[in-house]
């Protein structure tokens, strides 16, 4: 039945999620079940404008416990993301708003405003070892929100003070907003930053991530975040086999040019209502080629669309996964991507205050 719903209805410019799935912890759901109804459904759920949420979190540095994501630590101060890229494994987290992982995610944004609170509070804890935090482990801390709310720029000023090491992945150009503190913090080996870029299609990227800066704007961040002698990277994520696969080679080679340093991706798995949603939006999008892609997809997870095997589930598996590793892997040795080691430098940590007192008898 999932398929034959896919294959129904028009693409809707603009957005990612085509339709809003039944979330799965609720009872309840509504939806327009006749077609003889005489309200105007579809264009009211599309055409209804971002509403922001303001929360107060409990915590906001959370633990990653999964191995294989690069990260030891994460903070996100935002929940949902107006960015609406289709295949966001966060949109699943949003369920446990109580919202869904289609539409709802790109239009509900949960802002924890007490972020800057937290986190400073956080760094206080005469428990924690320093260990570089990572934003947007979850979301883009630099989606559309940040611009109005600026709690992303605020957690950079207090990691600054703190001398707290810092890793970033967006997607978003408004973080050359924040080049003053980036480039500080990286004088002294503080801080990096991972670029999002998984195709130089902007017809696809408009369909792929339809609330997202251009893939030329993308090529700008790499250069003025280099040039100013940030460390950066990119991340090709996710590789979707019959969508922009072939788009390996040209994306390494013109990140190399830019001044990226460093490049890792992930094979894409559909998890949790990502499958739903996806599907959705691959018939709509793509009606010529979406079986056969969904089904590259497929030989990428061992029949399925998903694999949550630790260590596997980003790489995917079989010929077709293989045939997407060696690529990458040669084309970032013929670019000298990955040449060298990325480790920032925990040992500057301070408590501003700490040990002033001592001052008054020197």
């Amino acid at each position: 039945m999932e398929g034959e719903f896919a294959k129904k209805g028009v693409y809707q410019k603009g957005q990612g999620a085509q339709s809003s799935p039944h979330n799965r912890f609720l009872q309840n759901s509504y939806g327009k079940f006749e077609i003889e109804g005489i309200d105007e459904w579809e264009q009211v759920e599309q055409s209804r404008p971002t509403q922001f949420i303001f929360g107060n979190a409990k915590t906001i540095v959370n633990k990653v416990s999964s191995g294989d994501v690069g990260m030891q630590f994460s903070l996100n101060p935002y929940q949902g993301c107006e960015h609406g890229c289709i295949y966001c494994y966060a949109r699943n987290s949003h369920e446990y708003w109580g919202f869904s992982a289609g539409i709802d995610f790109e239009r509900n944004i949960i802002v924890k405003k007490n972020t800057p609170q937290l986190f400073q509070s956080f760094l206080q804890k005469k428990t924690w070892v320093p260990s570089p935090i990572s934003l947007s482990g979850n979301t883009d801390c630099y989606q559309p929100a940040e611009r109005k709310f600026r709690l992303t720029r605020k957690v950079l000023e207090i990691a600054l003070d703190y001398r707290q090491p810092i890793s970033m992945i967006t997607k978003n150009a408004l973080i050359i907003r924040d080049l003053d503190l980036l480039k500080e913090m990286a004088s002294m080996n503080l801080c990096c930053v991972f670029v999002s870029i998984n195709s130089l299609n902007e017809s696809l990227r408009q369909k792929l991530e339809p609330r997202t800066t251009t893939a030329t704007q993308r090529l700008k961040i790499i250069e003025q975040l280099s040039g100013a002698g940030v460390p950066v990277g990119i991340m090709e994520a996710p590789i979707i086999p019959g969508l922009n696969d072939t788009e390996i080679p040209q994306v390494l080679k013109t990140v190399a040019s830019a001044g990226a340093k460093w490049a890792g991706f992930t094979v894409v798995r559909l998890n949790g209502q990502i499958g739903g949603i996806f599907k959705d939006w691959l018939h709509k999008t793509f009606p010529d080629r979406a079986d056969k892609v969904w089904h590259s997809i497929e030989a990428c997870h061992q029949g399925r669309v998903n694999d949550s095997e630790f260590g596997r589930r980003m790489r995917g598996e079989g010929h077709l996964a293989e045939l997407i590793r060696q690529t990458f892997k040669l084309h970032t040795r013929l670019n000298r991507l990955n040449m060298e080691s990325l480790e920032l430098d925990c040992s500057l940590f301070r408590r501003p205050g700490e040990g002033r007192q001592l001052s008054l008898f020197d």
